[in-house]
């Protein structure tokens, strides 16, 4: 055989697969040694190959590792970490499944982040610098600080921003504008949590036993997931216009001393309210204010029943 058809056969043989000792593999991964032999110890990292009195691990152990720190990024314990890669090794797949988790993790919007610099948030509120303002918008996430730059910020939701801004150019104090947006926060993530139990109960349920789903079964769920990411937010914007226009026609008319219009039928009938729910009353918000009170406090059990309409499980709220 001639040097160059071994050169030639030589060139066609695979290369040879890596290997590593623990420290090279803790290197590699970016995990530590301890970490490594913690996995292993729990059944997450299948053993090493032993060689004399060494450890030798290769690509499917560092393959492994990436496995387990990205499905700690998307929050999985290291129990269902363990289910997941037990499904994994008998032949189920994973694709399914993460691409289930990546459905689930990723936007719910299509809206894109953006960055502001700090003379440019100061310009858009008026000019005058807000340090308490700025510290308020971080922790409510409005703005996010970027690591090793003082002089922008990311935005992870500019409309969210510009509607603060036009807030605040129309005349609402900066600590208003949070109040009401911490408010506003409660109330929607309330709404988010019904309308998950909602779809849970009815729709993903048969995918949530005591074992992960398989790869189909993921895979039809992340289906659902992206077909249903919307109607939430279509559902929540129809019925707030609605409310918007109800209660806004019904504002307008009440400031401007015209009579409210009622849809036809029986006139409602007089309420007597007893004695000592009036005094209680009067005690909380004076004489003058008792009707206002029950008035609000009445519209407001509407509208709490109105949103547990919305989200498809009427009842629920038991009120006294």
């Amino acid at each position: 055989m001639s040097g160059q058809s071994a050169r030639q056969q030589g060139a066609s043989q695979p290369p040879a697969p890596a290997e590593y000792r623990i420290e090279d593999l803790a290197h590699a991964s970016g995990a530590t040694v301890r970490t490594i032999r913690a996995y292993q110890d729990r059944g997450l990292l299948p053993r090493p190959e032993r060689r004399g009195r060494s450890n030798v691990y290769g690509d499917t152990h560092l393959a492994r590792l990436h496995q387990i720190a990205d499905l700690l990024d998307r929050g999985y314990t290291l129990a269902s970490i363990k289910e997941l890669l037990e499904a994994w090794d008998s032949g189920r797949g994973l694709g399914g499944v993460l691409g289930l988790v990546v459905e689930v993790d990723g936007p719910w919007t299509d809206e894109e982040a953006a960055r502001i610099s700090r003379a440019d948030l100061d310009a858009t509120f008026g000019g005058d610098p807000d340090d308490n303002a700025v510290a308020e918008a971080v922790e409510l996430g409005i703005l996010e600080r970027i690591p090793d730059n003082d002089t922008e910020f990311l935005v992870p939701s500019p409309q969210e921003l510009a509607v603060a801004a036009e807030l605040h150019a129309a005349g609402v104090p900066l600590d208003a504008i949070s109040g009401h947006l911490r408010e506003l926060r409660g109330q929607v993530e309330h709404i988010a949590a019904r309308f998950l139990d909602f779809t849970t109960e009815h729709v993903f349920a048969r995918y949530l036993g005591p074992r992960p789903p398989t790869d189909t079964e993921a895979t039809e769920a992340a289906d659902l997931v992206r077909r249903l990411r919307p109607l939430a937010q279509q559902t929540v914007d129809a019925e707030l216009a609605r409310a918007m226009r109800l209660f806004a026609t019904r504002h307008l008319q009440q400031h401007l001393g015209a009579p409210a219009t009622t849809p036809p039928g029986p006139d409602p009938a007089p309420v007597t309210l007893p004695a000592p729910t009036i005094r209680a009353v009067q005690a909380l918000v004076g004489p003058d204010n008792v009707a206002a009170f029950i008035t609000a406090a009445a519209e407001r059990e509407v509208q709490a029943r109105t949103l547990d309409a919305l989200t498809g499980q009427p009842g629920t709220d038991k009120r006294d």
